[in-house]
């Protein structure tokens, strides 16, 4: 029976635990499979004289491959690759940007612009893939993502609520890989759906509730007392961590509905624009990395009018989430990314209706907050935007610069299960210019 249970994979674990939870306490642990059960985090200290450590990350994810020309690295001298698009000015003088994204032009001077990423991966997948966990797949393992390694390695700020959530892109994104459960993100499909089942079913007392999670410990005990499994003995955590949380005043966090009107209007209506404004609930309430989805990038036909309304939602949540974060005091201590995995071609493809195909040789990606410089440029393409010219930034440095402003140390070695050895950036290199 023992080597049967082994046997078992984790999800068949993870659902047998969920199950369980239901049925005898009224309660589900889906949202608490985000929540990290780190007490000795690894964090680097920070060294006298350096500046004091980011202490969140909100990653903003433009999934399917954002037109790098159409956006932020515009070509006004090159009409043929430049199509329809006009560069207009930002708040700091010679950088252009594209006439999509005005209010994120009034807030250029606390971005720090790369328009020298450059990736090996011209596949979806494999970009998200390495875009989130610096390196290639593999059938053998799955390794964690950035936000994994950000609870691995600096353990949560808060206690009470899940230290790494993500909203939309689906449950990959919020994976721990080797890691395990106890250093996964929440995934939340929606903005505006909470956290699912963590409050106490109705039909439930108070009184009840508490028989029924005596009968769950006494039951749990004799489990492992015949059962020595580690993933077993994460989800039994889970289940104090799940009553903690249902218990919690922090739960508010997930509920913009307790926001004013005002402000969420300001963000925009839609899913990616409420995402954002959880997020910037999420890291007042202290949770460390939250990763926002916009998808619709991928533009192969019609690239321009598709581009014009991606950035639409883009740019008016991206850049009030930024004044909002400096007006509360948080900006200087929030690393906001923005990235995506690839880049589109500088071809017009006029047979796709004017559409740009995949380009992962050069592309852009944004840092703001959390002790970078704002107002800034940091690599170039060449005149075309079609290769890197200066001061080429791989997957890896990226993530690795994020990690680094973190506190992380990115030369740290971890192992996995079977001993093999993994850094949270691979073999990224932090890019020191971009720092404050």
């Amino acid at each position: 029976m023992k080597n049967d249970f082994n046997k078992q994979d984790e999800l068949s674990r993870r659902a047998f635990m969920m199950k369980a939870a239901r049925t005898y306490l009224g309660v589900g642990l889906a949202p608490m499979l985000g929540g990290t059960l780190a007490s000795n985090a690894y964090a680097q200290s920070s060294k006298k004289g350096e500046k004091k450590p980011a202490d969140s990350v909100i990653f903003l994810n433009m999934s399917g491959g954002m037109s790098h020309i159409d956006t932020f690295d515009v070509k006004p001298s090159k009409k043929e690759v430049q199509g329809p698009v006009e560069a207009i000015n930002t708040n700091v003088d010679g950088i252009q940007i594209s006439q999509y994204l005005p209010k994120t032009a009034a807030v250029m001077d606390k971005i720090c612009l790369i328009r020298s990423m450059s990736s090996i991966n011209g596949a979806h997948d494999r970009g998200q893939y390495a875009l989130h966990r610096s390196y290639a797949p593999r059938g053998t393992i799955v390794h964690p993502t950035l936000g994994a390694w950000t609870m691995k390695l600096k353990g949560r700020k808060n206690p009470e609520i899940p230290g790494f959530v993500t909203v939309g892109g689906g449950a990959a994104n919020a994976s721990a890989g080797f890691f395990g459960v106890k250093f996964a993100g929440v995934p939340l499909g929606r903005p505006d759906e909470g956290l699912k089942d963590s409050v106490r079913a109705g039909s439930v007392s108070e009184e009840d509730f508490d028989r029924r999670l005596k009968l769950a410990d006494a039951m749990n005990k004799d489990f492992h007392a015949q059962h020595k499994n580690t993933e077993a003995q994460a989800y039994d955590e889970l289940y104090k961590e799940a009553v903690r949380l249902m218990r919690s005043d922090d739960l508010k966090a997930f509920d913009i509905a307790k926001e004013p009107k005002s402000s969420r209007d300001a963000y925009g209506n839609n899913s990616f624009g409420q995402g954002c404004l959880l997020a910037r609930r999420l890291v007042e309430h202290g949770v460390r990395f939250v990763e926002v989805n916009l998808g619709g990038w991928d533009t192969h036909y019609d690239n321009f009018t598709s581009v014009e309304a991606r950035c639409q939602v883009l740019d008016r949540a991206y850049a009030n989430l930024l004044v909002e974060l400096e007006a509360k005091g948080l900006l200087d201590s929030t690393i906001v990314a923005l990235t995506t995995e690839f880049g589109r071609s500088p071809n017009i493809v006029a047979e796709h209706s004017n559409g740009r195909d995949h380009h992962p040789a050069v592309y852009s990606s944004l840092l703001a907050g959390g002790g970078f410089k704002g107002g800034m440029v940091y690599g170039s393409s060449d005149s075309k935007g079609d290769r890197v010219k200066k001061d080429k930034v791989g997957v890896e440095d990226f993530n690795a610069t994020i990690a680094t402003r973190l506190g992380m140390d990115v030369s740290a070695v971890l192992h996995s299960p079977s001993g093999r050895p993994f850094q949270v950036a691979h073999k990224g290199r932090p890019v020191k210019e971009l720092t404050a």
